[in-house]
């Protein structure tokens, strides 16, 4: 999805595909009430899709750098359009959380239609920072796991 303008807020700090990944990761909470607030002034909203299903799972091999597929997960998933502007929103999450799902794809819609983005950039930088101190936190827990061996 091409958001077309440098000027936007949510642009100039993150791709499309790094907003998508920082929401789907984000707490359900944050989510919501950012949503709540854009669906006051964004227009009508058509649903397309709202449902859960099974997705098949990428990995890569982290040696020989192989694609394949880990397994199954379910998944919900949104797919809007607000004919209104012109625009439409998706949103995917692990789970069966449809609500969260279905509010990522307001702020998907919201970000194409260049709608109230400076809640979406400061949502998205409060939920960045938030998954990466609980990323070091997770490897701080891992590191203390660590074993020094010594082969002969």
């Amino acid at each position: 999805m091409d958001y077309g303008r440098s000027d936007d807020a949510v642009v100039a700090n993150y791709s499309h595909g790094e907003a998508l990944r920082i929401l789907a990761a984000s707490r359900p909470a944050s989510i919501r009430a950012v949503a709540e607030r854009i669906l006051d002034d964004l227009g009508e909203v058509v649903v397309i899709t709202n449902r859960t299903g099974l997705a098949m799972l990428p990995y890569q091999d982290t040696v020989k750098g192989t694609a394949f597929h880990l397994g199954e997960v379910l998944v919900a998933e949104a797919h809007i359009a607000v004919p209104g502007r012109g625009v439409e929103g998706y949103g995917a999450v692990v789970g069966r959380d449809l609500e969260q799902a279905m509010a990522i794809a307001v702020i998907d819609a919201a970000m194409a239609a260049h709608h109230d983005t400076a809640s979406i950039a400061e949502l998205l930088d409060a939920e960045h920072a938030y998954q990466r101190e609980a990323d070091r936190q997770r490897l701080r827990k891992v590191e203390a796991t660590r074993v020094q061996m010594e082969t002969f």
